[in-house]
């Protein structure tokens, strides 16, 4: 512990035990990371992966939809999201990729482990050797965990399934349970004998690896996105989808504290420090938050200023109204374009497609002859981006009724010029 503690007197981020926030993405956290030496991870819906040593995050940038979960291994960095990639980090090279989003990762010594909404596990070697494809599970997969030596893996899945798995061979071993609903999450804690599972259905429950009994966390509240483990295994932090973090006591099974952590919207993302004095979460703002352990729900909440998309619907015109829905989780409207998933909207009047500096876009929207305006916005929403422009990085969806496509351009208009 000592070293870890004089590792951590080395990063010029806050004194760990103290409450703080890392800032700087344009969208929300969905996954946080720590390593030995101080540093932190955060895996955003803005396409975009932050390695936080200081204040000031390093970007790694190459992802063409949102990150969805980021893990430190060794000297490298693995994310993976919604562009199906697994892709290593420095350099950003694709070192594996599935037929849909990866929304879950894990990392052994020799290995990088990848849950697919394609309903298959990723395993791929360090080394650059040739990969292994657990499955099809029948569903998606939406976590996995490698025991301490590398040769079993552990998974969760839409169809409520907890395997686990033979690395060497690729073949299921044993179906642990058979849930009703799908499995968001899993901590595995092979020192202390018991694995941890959270569901859709708010679920919170531990079990004995030798014995199979259980002990119930489950609160009325659901579903449950995020686990952490302290690196103490003292303290299991839960996360649900109404914005709690409970933190429950792995040594006298007891539920040790239960907060509101944010001011609206789900907690997503969960991380304890490496030293275990404080707590890293992710929601829908734009900032990863830390509380120390000791004094939880005694600092501020999450997202103390909403995001534009969950404003009162009734303080805003329609065609605010369907800027607020469809596009400002990934846009901004501003001349300094913010960090989000998409460009900034400023200025797009007159603009080619896939022109703007600095943003990485698709293959498609790099070769488009599309001019925007009133025609072109109106016909990217009558029949949708993916019919419009496929293969484009945009989330599929329509603005059916005309009209609201009418009050949504004259917004843009307003909203997107030079005031200056």
């Amino acid at each position: 512990m000592r070293s870890l503690v004089l590792a951590f007197a080395l990063i010029p981020l806050p004194a760990w035990a103290d409450f703080f926030t890392l800032k700087g993405h344009g969208g929300p956290i969905m996954g946080i990371a720590t390593a030995s030496d101080g540093r932190i991870a955060t895996a955003s819906f803005d396409n975009s992966v932050g390695v936080w040593s200081d204040q000031t995050p390093k970007w790694l940038e190459g992802h063409e939809a949102a990150v969805n979960a980021v893990v430190f291994n060794g000297t490298a960095i693995y994310s993976a999201g919604d562009d199906f990639t697994l892709r290593r980090w420095p350099g950003g090279e694709v070192v594996g990729q599935h037929k849909g989003k990866i929304v879950g990762i894990a990392a052994s010594k020799t290995h990088v482990a990848t849950a697919s909404w394609d309903g298959t596990i990723g395993v791929w070697p360090v080394d650059g050797s040739d990969p292994t494809l657990l499955g099809p599970t029948g569903s998606g997969v939406n976590a996995v965990a490698f025991s301490r030596d590398g040769t079993q893996l552990y998974s969760a899945g839409v169809d409520g399934s907890l395997r686990k798995w033979d690395v060497s061979n690729g073949q299921e071993v044993l179906r642990l349970v058979e849930h009703g609903f799908g499995l968001n999450e899993l901590i595995l804690n092979e020192d202390d004998g018991w694995i941890a599972y959270g569901a859709v259905d708010g679920v919170t429950r531990i079990r004995d690896l030798s014995t199979g009994e259980e002990r119930d966390f489950t609160l009325d509240r659901r579903p449950i996105l995020a686990l952490a483990l302290s690196p103490d295994r003292s303290l299991l932090a839960v996360g649900d989808g109404e914005g709690y973090i409970m933190v429950i006591d792995t040594e006298n099974w007891r539920i040790a504290s239960d907060f509101r952590a944010t001011l609206r919207g789900p907690v997503w993302a969960l991380a304890f420090s490496t030293d275990g004095q404080n707590i890293h979460a992710g929601g829908i703002d734009e900032a990863m938050y830390s509380w120390p352990v000791s004094a939880l729900g005694d600092q501020e909440q999450m997202a103390t200023a909403e995001p534009s998309f969950l404003k009162d619907p009734a303080e805003m015109s329609n065609g605010e109204r369907q800027f607020a829905r469809k596009c400002s989780i990934c846009h901004s409207l501003t001349s300094d374009g913010q960090r989000r998933a998409g460009p900034t909207l400023h200025g797009i009047f007159g603009r080619q497609a896939g022109t703007l500096p600095g943003y990485f876009y698709s293959e498609t929207l790099q070769d488009s002859d599309i001019i925007w305006n009133d025609e072109t916005i109106n016909a990217l929403f009558d029949v949708g981006p993916d019919h419009y422009i496929p293969g484009s990085k945009m989330p599929m969806q329509r603005i059916t009724q005309a009209q609201d496509r009418d009050d949504l351009i004259a917004f843009l208009r307003r909203a997107t010029v030079d005031r200056n």
